[in-house]
């Protein structure tokens, strides 16, 4: 069962060839009707250019037909019907292998994840590590995340904590939370790394500014236990309300309950306060 979570890359890829002037402009053209919400109107422009061969045009392409936008109902191309469909995964692939064979990240990264969940091919872990490998080596840091997990839980490669926190570092010190939260985890478990809580909580901390729940998760119970901090059941308390807020998820709405059992009224008022005004501050400087 894969327990760690692996990321999709949802953000267009911009123009930066070097084909002529008209080929930029529709390209550009496909950009500017994708932001007014114009799905449809961006497919028109952005199919011809992926069929000539041109990687983020086929990267685009792939896009849309994963999330669903603007492409054709039931793949009927003449019913003109461009509608917001329900995702197509196998046609996504086709765009997205094009453009990966071209060495474009994205489409690589997207690649691999298709094959780690499954998703318009048969799940295969290998073929995920290959695709996520090439998008990591070039120094993506979602790849290199997704990369990590594959390490960490053994999926495709022989387990391998050491990698695993190797290459959640080289994504963490980019800014991606989810490595900066799974590499915290790992400070924190001393899995390929020696265990620091004090580099745990730098690491938890990263992430949960970022509005993180499982690394906001990690700090409540750091403030619970005292590890690399004053044991503290109201901040402990905070953080685990807030965790509550931005992740569907039992465990941390149940360790907020079960620290409010020891708590006074008082102390749970004030976390409560600390809690909003975190949250107002964007979870900065909490």
């Amino acid at each position: 069962m894969k327990n760690v979570i692996r990321s999709i890359y949802f953000i267009l890829a911009v123009f930066v060839g070097t084909a002529g002037v008209g080929h930029a402009a529709d390209f550009d053209k496909g950009i500017a009707a994708f932001d007014k919400g114009d799905f449809a109107a961006a497919l028109i422009e952005w199919k011809p250019l992926a069929k000539k061969g041109d990687a983020d045009a086929q990267f685009n392409v792939g896009l849309l037909y994963e999330q669903g936008k603007g492409v054709p109902v039931d793949g009927n191309s003449k019913a003109m019907d461009y509608e917001i469909a329900a995702q197509n995964y196998v046609t996504a692939m086709k765009w997205y292998t094009l453009a990966a064979a071209q060495g474009h990240v994205f489409a690589q990264t997207n690649l691999g994840a298709m094959y780690d969940r499954g998703a318009g091919v048969l799940e295969n872990d290998k073929i995920a590590v290959k695709w996520y490998t090439l998008a990591a080596e070039q120094g993506f840091a979602v790849a290199q995340s997704n990369l990590g997990a594959m390490y960490d839980n053994g999926e495709g490669v022989a387990q391998n904590y050491k990698s695993g926190a190797k290459w959640y570092t080289l994504a963490a010190e980019q800014g991606y939370a989810q490595a900066q939260t799974q590499l915290g985890a790992m400070y924190y478990n001393g899995q390929g790394v020696v265990q620091d809580y004090k580099t745990a909580m730098k690491w938890f901390t990263l992430a949960a500014e970022e509005g993180n729940g499982s690394a906001q998760y990690g700090l409540s119970i750091m403030h619970a236990r005292g590890q690399s901090v004053a044991q503290d059941d109201v901040y402990a308390h905070m953080w685990a309300n807030i965790a509550a807020s931005t992740t569907d998820s039992w465990m941390m709405a149940e360790l907020r309950d079960l620290l409010a059992q020891r708590m006074t009224r008082v102390q749970i008022e004030k976390a409560h306060q600390l809690a909003q005004a975190c949250v107002a501050k964007k979870y900065r400087d909490c």
